[in-house]
């Protein structure tokens, strides 16, 4: 990252730094006078050095009498990390910052302090190289400090501290912001702690061999009283990571450069010795020409391709500069950049899209610029705020939030919120509330977004942008005293913390981590300022098959070590201390501490069961649908096949004996759950039916489920979820009832209870299959109706933000997939679940296909939970379909009959895995058993071939038990 720096060796060198009242629009006010110091490889090497004087004229640009003339130094850094981190870039005599970890962090600045002195660069012109040197003295502390603490957000500031005798004054340069300080060699042990921000600064070329990782300042460097070969052979053989050179006064700089470049030094060269202009004037060094000499071009008309990117680091377009448009920018402060056909380009001329330059940098190989500036409108021709696209996420609300700030449409609740402060802080506090409150990565992730909205229009309503806060959080980062951290009084009080209680600290350290419930809590609200809602777009014809499966791709989940160190601790403490531990994660994570027993037995009290007829009357249509078609699937008898004369195969089935239901809790109410899994327990005959499911906060469980319990003839209820209830029904405790096999659907978290119950021999329970976030897959033609296309998509849309919805248009063209698109917004915006629809749509997508053999392939290979076919003679492509979980067949076939009453079951596989597994059926609940029954004549006709393949395994008891037998035949 480059680094221009202050140097000022004057008595009074701040004077009333940033006290100027008549600043330039969006920039902080100027102090007096600037220079700057940059660093060259190549041709170049070392951040550039600006060197400061206070000015007390009542214009703030006359020099006082007691202080030397600002100067700026610059050359180019280009300087790869060594290992050490990043690397410190700066352009040939400009000190541009670089985006990396090392040195330089890359400060979005907004408001530049600059100044000039009558000679040299202008203070704007300085204000692009963004970084500064000072020379701090005793007398000059304080002020350099107040600098600090108003702008060490908006440049890189390096410090001589040498002239400072307190390790405490060192320490709070540091702590306000100072990227890196020069201490005597003698005095670095002093400041281990802070390696990497501090360097040893030395006189003598014969000192050259303290530097450290860090880098070395070599003061007062004066090659015509040095001998020149010997220090090109010192610091080369010294091999020193960053060598900063502050030359004597009067040598000859553009000698001094060249030198320094030799031996990838980092050169100070006075602001008063630079100009912006193209050509070299007055015994001053041009900077645009020291950039285009600097760089590498491999294009024959020498132009550079140049990034311009805005204050957060989106990119925005790609353009290109030369010598003349680098220094037009520098002269214009605007974005000046070279057309490859029409010559100068000055961005927004003619449209009105202006930009103001705010950096200029150049990357580690010299052979592109970056040009950072504030974007006045789009910077695309098209109608998009860049060439790569629209602005997303924050820089998506920021852009939105200033829009609504300056003119928002009538009924706009962000225009409410910007007028309503007291809402506004409402908001605030609710919202990190819920975010407090939040336990799932789902949940976390949409109350996170939730707060940051409200947080955001905050700070746009009181005039401040996400640059702005981005440069506070770098400020932070090199904070290098710390407080204790302890919540404020009434924070802490609610939260029952007192400071400073170290035993306190560690019981909480002890607490088992939470298990995490299902889904993302309802939204509180849904802001009426959004964008369309719509799917991206993948045309299987213009990408390779990796695109396609890449877009294809289910939204990531935790990591299962991750999910593993989560609730292993949970299953083994239920397991061991039984309800003492179920009950406490259900006060814990549910709220519902008013429950003294984990279990609510049969029969169930008709009080917790009261309906409205209507739901009622749904309840029984469906578990009645339900019911008939598992009753179909029962085997009329046992199947018996002689297999030759007197070898007699059968195989009978018996239900499972013990069964436990796991019924999620969360964002919805789902009795359809309770029935998809309890109507076939029921059919099957499985003799004890246990559901599970997280109760209210009130201890409560949804009448429905109680209700569809009690029709099952379900034992008793599990008022758990989570890994615990999936532990207490595997291990049994106290009160509930161990089971044989555990199955429903759940968080990730569940699945990976579920998963590692079944491989503990101990426990001894099946599952019924891993599951994952619900998904659909909907296959449309020109013959489908968009409006049904959209309302199946959204329809699992609104389960989960970690759901995916897939459409695979067949030949549709722009009208007909248009039409889709304006039906999924339009229904979208009218869910109470919008919020919850918006997350899902971001990782959804809509596959362009030329025929249906197409679709069916990419289907296949999805294997998705449900396969809509909304398509011409959709029947006949069943033929076709190899892996799904559940087919819904034509356009009066909604996936949402399937998930309740048309009699099909709804736990079905996910995340790809209808390519092994089945959905939950009448066999889930039942085993197969198989039978032999052999005659003597039927042991006669198969025994030599028993004994024949017994003996090549080599298993001789096995062939005797036959041997033996047949001996009595004889």
């Amino acid at each position: 990252m480059p680094t221009a720096a202050l140097d000022t060796t004057a008595s009074d060198p701040l004077g009333a730094l940033g006290a100027a009242p008549d600043a330039p629009e969006g920039r902080a006010p100027a102090c007096d006078t600037y220079g700057s110091v940059v660093r060259c490889s190549a041709s170049f090497s070392t951040p550039d050095v600006c060197r400061y004087a206070k000015s007390s004229s009542s214009s703030g640009t006359r020099l006082s009498n007691d202080v030397t003339p600002c100067d700026v130094s610059s050359s180019s850094i280009v300087r790869a990390s060594r290992g050490r981190g990043a690397a410190v870039v700066v352009v040939p005599p400009l000190l541009l910052p670089w985006a990396g970890p090392g040195d330089c962090a890359v400060a979005a600045a907004e408001d530049v302090i600059v100044c000039s002195s009558s000679e040299g660069l202008s203070r704007e012109e300085v204000s692009c190289l963004g970084c500064v040197f000072f020379e701090v003295t005793q007398k000059t502390l304080d002020k350099h400090l107040n600098l600090l603490r108003r702008h060490s957000t908006e440049f890189h500031t390096y410090f001589d501290v040498t002239g400072l005798e307190s390790k405490d004054d060192v320490v709070a340069i540091l702590d306000n912001g100072a990227r890196k300080v020069f201490i005597q060699p003698d005095r670095l042990s002093d400041f281990a702690e802070y390696t990497g921000r501090v360097a040893p600064a030395v006189s003598k070329v014969s000192e050259l061999s303290v530097a450290t990782t860090s880098g070395l300042l070599l003061k007062s460097f004066d090659e015509r009283g040095s001998d020149l070969v010997h220090f090109l052979e010192t610091s080369k053989a010294d091999k020193i990571p960053l060598l900063y050179i502050n030359p004597a006064p009067g040598i000859d700089y553009e000698k001094f450069v060249e030198t320094c470049s030799k031996t990838s030094a980092l050169p100070i060269i006075p602001s008063t010795k630079l100009t912006a202009k193209k050509d070299e004037t007055d015994a001053k060094l041009s900077v645009p020409r020291l950039l285009s000499t600097a760089w590498k071009s491999d294009r024959e008309d020498k132009l550079l391709p140049t990034v311009v990117c805005d204050e957060r680091g989106t990119a925005l377009g790609l353009v290109y500069s030369s010598e003349d448009s680098v220094g037009e920018s520098l002269r214009t402060q605007t974005g000046v950049y070279q057309s490859r056909k029409r010559g100068l380009w000055y961005k927004g001329a003619t449209s009105g899209d202006t930009q103001e330059l705010v950096r200029i940098s150049m990357d580690c190989d010299n052979d592109a610029l970056k040009f950072v500036v504030r974007q006045k409108g789009r910077f695309c021709h098209l109608d998009q705020s860049g060439c790569f696209g629209d602005l997303k996420g924050i820089s998506k609300l920021e852009q939105t939030l200033i829009s609504r700030k300056e003119s928002a449409p009538e009924g706009s609740y962000t225009k409410r919120l910007f007028a309503d402060e007291k809402l506004l802080r409402a908001k605030i506090m609710e919202e990190a509330e819920e975010l407090c409150d939040a336990k799932t990565p789902e949940e976390v992730a949409f109350e996170a977004a939730d707060l940051i909205y409200f947080a955001l229009t905050k700070a746009i309503a009181a005039g401040v942008n996400l640059a702005a806060i981005e440069r506070n959080l770098d400020a932070k980062s090199l904070k290098v005293k710390r407080r204790s951290g302890d919540a404020k009084g009434q924070w802490a009080a609610k939260e029952g913390i007192t400071n400073g209680n170290a035993e306190k600290a560690k019981e909480a350290a002890k607490e088992p981590k939470e298990q995490l419930k299902s889904a993302l809590a309802p939204a509180a609200q849904t802001a009426p300022d959004t964008e369309k809602i719509t799917m991206r777009r993948i045309d299987v014809r213009e990408v390779g098959p990796a695109e396609v499966s890449e877009a294809l791709k289910r939204p990531s989940q935790k990591a299962a070590d991750a999910i593993l160190n989560i609730i292993r601790p949970i299953i083994n403490d239920v397991r061991e201390n039984g309800d003492k531990a179920l009950l406490s994660y259900t006060h814990k994570f549910e709220k519902a501490t008013s429950l003294t027993s984990p279990v609510l037995k049969a029969p169930f009290p008709q009080s917790l069961m009261n309906l409205p007829p209507e739901t009622i009357k749904a309840i029984d249509v469906s578990f009645e649908n339900i019911r008939k078609f598992h009753a179909a699937q029962k085997d009329e008898k046992p199947l018996k096949v002689e297999t030759m004369p007197g070898v007699v195969c059968s195989r009978f089935s018996r239900p499972i004996e013990r069964v436990g239901l796991y019924i999620p809790g969360g964002t919805a109410v789902l009795p359809s759950t309770a029935l998809m899994l309890g109507v076939p327990a029921m059919v099957a005959g499985c003799q004890k039916i246990v559901f599970a499911s997280p109760p209210r906060s009130d201890g409560s469980i949804t009448p429905e489920i109680v209700y569809v319990a009690h029709k099952v003839g379900a034992e008793s209820i599990v008022l758990a979820g989570g890994a615990q209830a999936v532990a207490a029904m595997a291990y049994g405790t106290e009160s509930v009832s161990k089971v044989d096999k555990i199955l429903g659907p759940g968080n990730q978290f569940v699945t990976a209870g579920k998963m590692y119950v079944s491989n503990d021999t101990n426990a001894g329970v099946s599952i019924d299959m891993p599951a994952g976030p619900s998904e659909v897959l909907v296959v449309a033609d020109r013959d489908a109706n968009p409006a049904f296309v959209a309302s199946d998509l959204l329809s699992q849309a609104e389960h989960g933000v970690d759901s995916q919805v897939i459409c695979i248009a067949v030949d549709l063209d722009e009208k007909h997939l248009q039409a889709i698109e304006d039906e999924l917004h339009k229904q979208a915006m009218a869910l109470p679940r919008v919020d919850i629809v918006k997350g899902s749509i971001a990782h959804s997508v809509t596959i362009l296909v030329k025929d249906i053999d197409e679709a069916m392939r990419i289907s296949n290979e999805y294997a998705p939970e449900h396969l809509i076919l909304q398509i011409k003679d959709a029947e006949k492509v069943v033929d076709k379909v190899m892996n799904a979980g559940s087919v819904f067949i034509g356009q009066w076939t909604p996936e949402s009959v399937g998930d309740y009453s048309a009699g099909v079951n709804h736990s079905l596989p996910t995340y790809g895995y209808a390519k092994q597994y089945s959905g939950v059926n009448l066999g889930s609940f039942v085993k197969h058993i198989t039978s032999s029954n052999l005659t003597a004549e039927g042991l006669k006709n198969v025994g030599d071939a028993v004994m024949q393949l017994a003996k090549v395994e080599e298993l001789e008891a096995h062939r005797r038990a036959v041997s033996i037998r047949l001996s009595k035949l004889q």
